[in-house]
């Protein structure tokens, strides 16, 4: 299967297992890559969560997956100098190791991209909508990651087809993100036109995932109908469970944050602690949530009723393209 992402990411199955906190443990990482897709690192899951030092975690995952190309997940929003510097210095380690497709979200991908191009690397861009996808573009990115409103975890508004005629102009590999669970939905995506599909809800219904077993189940029973939008964990709107913990937490902010969410100096603050105060949480009920029961998933959960290793994932999904007719 030849498209502009199997290309740029050195793999045979344009499929990616997208970046997941706290849910992108190296295991998985490693299992997707190994079987053909694209497993992408999450620098904060890996550090934070499963308590790697960054280097040694890229290592330990190259040798679970045998050496197969890996990606890494630039989150570039400029929240403090700190996390800038830190941010910095994790893609400097990653080129280091050899790692040579990067997924940047949530701010101006430049730096990125001048210092990425310079090692002969390419970077994709998240997107929801055409205002972001224009920025990535300037900011000199190889391909976009449209993230649809079927998308677990932070969302968009828009349906695949109608974001991808929103996108077609930029001239840019478009790779969809959201409400895939089946290899049908992941081989209509391609025809559609889009170079790749990226996964999270299904790939956290694997054994290779470590998440909290009552997580996985919760995935395989649930429905659409199972899925909500809410603006507490974050800041911005996160498609979850609806579970007794977010029931009680709520799905909308209040007055004075929506306030401040909107100020363009006071949003970088309020996300930065939205996100500290959910990574408190975490810690607190176990750093996958067993407790708390704050559990990310999308509308792809409608077309998942087992759990089962990622490599027959992505061997089912590649299965779906022997037949002809997919657009390159």
């Amino acid at each position: 299967m030849d498209t502009a992402l199997t290309r740029h990411a050195r793999i045979s199955v344009p499929l990616i297992c997208g970046p997941m906190y706290p849910c992108s443990n190296p295991e998985l990482v490693a299992a997707v890559s190994k079987a053909g897709g694209l497993g992408i690192v999450q620098p904060i899951s890996l550090t934070y969560v499963h308590k790697y030092d960054f280097r040694e975690g890229l290592r330990h995952i190259n040798t679970l997956s045998g050496g197969a190309p890996i990606g890494f997940n630039a989150l570039i929003e400029a929240s403090s100098k700190t996390y800038h510097n830190r941010m910095v210095r994790w893609v400097e380690i990653a080129l280091e190791e050899g790692v040579r497709f990067f997924l940047t979200s949530l701010g101006n991908p430049r730096w990125v991209c001048d210092r990425v191009h310079a090692a002969g690397g390419v970077v994709y861009h998240d997107v929801t909508e055409k205002k972001w996808a224009l920025k990535g573009r300037d900011g000199g990115v190889d391909g976009l990651v449209a993230v649809n409103r079927e998308a677990g975890g932070h969302t968009g508004s828009r349906d695949a087809r109608a974001l991808l005629e929103e996108l077609a102009d930029l001239q840019l590999p478009v790779v969809a993100a959201g409400g895939v669970g089946s290899p049908s939905q992941f081989r209509a995506l391609l025809d559609m036109g889009y170079a790749g599909v990226q996964l999270g809800t299904r790939f956290i219904a694997t054994h290779e995932c470590n998440s909290d077993g009552r997580y996985k189940e919760a995935i395989v029973r649930a429905t659409s109908a199972d899925v909500v939008l809410t603006e507490r964990l974050t800041g911005v709107p996160v498609s979850v469970l609806r579970t007794p913990y977010v029931e009680r937490l709520g799905t909308t902010v209040g007055p004075f944050s929506r306030l401040l969410f909107k100020g363009r100096k006071t949003k970088h603050w309020m996300r930065t602690w939205y996100a500290l105060r959910s990574l408190r949480q975490l810690k607190r009920s176990g750093v996958d949530g067993a407790n708390a029961d704050y559990w990310q998933a999308g509308r792809s959960v409608d077309a998942i009723d087992d759990i089962r290793s990622a490599a027959d994932i992505v061997h089912e999904f590649a299965a779906a393209l022997e037949t002809p007719s997919v657009r390159a």
